[in-house]
């Protein structure tokens, strides 16, 4: 929803400031070669660097690829409006002409998933991931898809992968330690959720599954207070209920 468009110096550098954290797409044009896409992690208070080599193509390559680059932004603004089905087919066009491009194939799955058909984006999910297999969002997104249908052993490589690739985003580590809960390594689980309210002290869902994980354990002191933290973060939590009968029981 946030794009800048900006060209670089004669060295072929660039810098844009005042960008708000998250995950971004870079994508780098320039006449006579082939565009080149990549993800980048911009965090707080800190200087995200990029790099990369465009390789160059004949004028008909370029006119082929400037086409499906027109069709993927299409597809961008269609999505942003709430048309996905004519999003889906501006992204179908593009990856029929350019089946190399991860963005478009992620974008489509952005757009399946949406539109509430798994089975499509999990297939796109799967290409983008094939094609960037350091992309975080596509990882994150696989391991989601595939989480959802029930596959979580399945999953549980592509959601620590992207624990490797953003191993300071409280997400990607409580998402990874409720896949691993539901395959059955809660004692693997239980360091994810520590570390997730480490990164975010607020994040109330870690805390409930760190006391689960104690209980479990036995070590009852440490259930009780991530439990109570859990409360007092979210009191109206849909899980806040069976929190409680935990905590009476606990006291007992």
């Amino acid at each position: 929803t946030v794009h800048y468009e900006l060209k670089t110096d004669k060295d072929g550098r660039f810098i844009q400031v005042g960008v708000t954290p998250g995950y971004y797409v870079v994508t780098c044009k320039k006449t006579g070669f082939a565009p080149s896409s990549s993800e980048v992690h911009v965090m707080i208070a800190e200087t995200a660097k990029f790099e990369t080599r465009l390789k160059p193509v004949d004028a008909a390559s370029q006119k082929t690829l400037s086409k499906s680059d027109e069709l993927f932004l299409k597809g961008n603004s269609l999505y942003g409006s709430g048309k996905l089905a004519e999003a889906a087919a501006a992204y179908g066009e593009a990856v029929a002409i350019e089946p190399g491009s991860w963005r478009t194939h992620f974008n489509l799955g952005l757009t399946y998933k949406k539109m509430g058909r798994p089975e499509d984006a999990l297939a796109e999910f799967t290409k983008a991931v094939g094609i960037s297999p350091e992309s975080y969002s596509a990882n994150k997104e696989m391991g989601e898809a595939l989480a959802k249908s029930g596959k979580f052993a399945e999953a549980r490589p592509y959601y620590e992968k992207a624990v490797s690739l953003s191993p300071a985003d409280p997400d990607a580590r409580y998402n990874f330690g409720v896949c691993l809960i539901n395959a059955g390594e809660s004692e693997a689980a239980l360091p994810q959720f520590q570390k997730t309210v480490e990164l975010k002290p607020d994040y109330a869902e870690a805390y409930y599954q760190i006391g689960t994980i104690l209980i479990g354990q036995n070590k009852v002191p440490e259930a009780v207070a991530s439990l109570e933290k859990f409360l007092q973060l979210a009191p109206e939590n849909e899980k806040a209920g069976v929190a409680k009968q935990l905590l009476q029981a606990l006291k007992k």
